[in-house]
């Protein structure tokens, strides 16, 4: 497969998966390091969310809930509530919730941070852009939001303002893999596998990068054709059952993306028997 793609069909294949992906980044982003809970009034979680199965996941989901259900004003529960919402796939929900944190904590940062994520995922992205904004401060701008803003111009496709914001962030906390992350796969919503690749191997070789990190890079190697190497980055530092959920997930992507690529060919049949029409 080319590094480099050109037809419609594959680039319509790309944006979809990239996009998702950089939302699911987005949506992680939290303004801690793991999302982990750490308060009193929060259930303590046993391992970091991103470690979970579904199955935990759903109980670590319910117990929260129920804590907001008792107190629906506090911040803390509110955003780890909401958090976890949008990794079980829930965006509305958590879009709900976080529009009543935020009324109920109008000056709180963390919680517009929060909101303008859950408006991202839920692709409400003006409105996550201008919430995101309120919740930076000029004089000490936060990496984090930044990085959060890239991605959601590059869900509207803005690609070369998202990699400003991206590059702007990096020049705040250099070498951080998730900003690097993003900017790689920024590259693969229009098609340059190989600058995808570059960033996205600089991001997973940080000390301090994480499976998703890893994930990403998987993707764009199977991408490129070369899926051995991606299933064994993807089965690193992962349990056998993640990894085979992640293996096989890979395979479905790239199992799609050669259908696209079966369009593709029979959307270049009309120029080849003289239609000059490509647009």
């Amino acid at each position: 497969m080319p590094a480099s793609l050109t037809t419609k069909s594959t680039n319509r294949f790309l944006q979809g998966v990239a996009a998702s992906l950089i939302v699911l980044a987005l949506a992680g982003c939290s303004t801690t390091t793991k999302d982990r809970m750490t308060t009193g009034s929060v259930p303590k979680l046993t391992k970091p969310v991103e470690e979970m199965d579904a199955t935990e996941l759903r109980s670590a989901t319910d117990r929260l809930g129920q804590a907001y259900e008792k107190n629906p004003r506090d911040p803390v529960t509110g955003v780890s509530y909401a958090n976890l919402l949008r990794m079980n796939g829930r965006d509305a929900q958590a879009l709900a919730v976080m529009q009543q944190v935020a009324i109920a904590n109008p000056g709180d940062r963390n919680v517009l941070a929060a909101y303008g994520k859950a408006q991202a995922a839920a692709g409400q992205f003006q409105q996550a852009l201008d919430t995101i904004g309120r919740a930076q401060t000029p004089d000490r701008p936060d990496w984090k939001l930044v990085s959060a803003q890239g991605a959601i111009l590059d869900q509207m496709g803005r690609a070369s303002e998202a990699r400003q914001r991206y590059r702007d962030a990096l020049d705040i906390q250099p070498n951080e893999p998730s900003i690097l992350s993003n900017l790689g796969m920024s590259y693969v919503l229009t098609g340059d596998l190989r600058t995808a690749e570059t960033y996205l191997r600089s991001a997973a070789g940080q000390p301090n990068a994480d499976s998703r990190v890893r994930q990403n890079l998987a993707l764009v190697v199977g991408l490129q054709g070369r899926f051995a190497e991606a299933e064994q980055i993807a089965r690193r530092e992962l349990s056998p059952q993640q990894a085979d959920a992640n293996v096989a997930y890979l395979r479905g992507m790239l199992s799609q993306q050669n259908s696209w690529q079966k369009l593709a060919a029979k959307d270049k049949a009309p120029a080849a028997a003289g239609d000059s029409n490509t647009n």
